[in-house]
């Protein structure tokens, strides 16, 4: 049995960066909630929504910073970039567990100025 936190290391490696939503069902329930406004929720809507995102952004990719479990919860903060040569955004995503799959979402995102204001940097 993995932990939660295995489980989401293992769908952003899969759905995230290997862009296999085929593999969905294993990570996400079918009845997921969903909270950010710009998706449906259900795993049907995931897969809808980074069906669309994918086609966009074929080298979408992210790259974890860092990531905390406790309990039933999974937040990730992430770096996500459509391309390479982009800045990019820094994401925090917050997941809810049930057994084993992600039950529900929250995520909260920012992009990533070309000029900060200070040099602490996001991650």
């Amino acid at each position: 049995m993995y932990t939660n936190k295995e489980i989401v290391l293992k769908m952003y490696e899969v759905i995230f960066n290997g862009h296999d939503l085929s593999r969905a069902g294993e990570f996400i329930k079918d009845d997921y909630i969903q909270h950010n406004p710009g998706v449906e929720t259900g795993l049907k809507g995931f897969v809808k929504a980074f069906t669309s995102h994918f086609q966009r952004f074929p080298q979408f990719h992210v790259e974890i910073k860092r990531i905390i479990a406790e309990g039933d919860y999974v937040v990730v903060h992430l770096h996500s970039k459509g391309s390479p040569d982009e800045l990019g955004g820094a994401v925090v995503d917050i997941y809810r567990f049930e057994n084993g799959k992600a039950a529900e979402h929250w995520d909260v995102l920012q992009k990533i100025p070309a000029e900060p204001i200070h040099n602490n940097g996001m991650f």
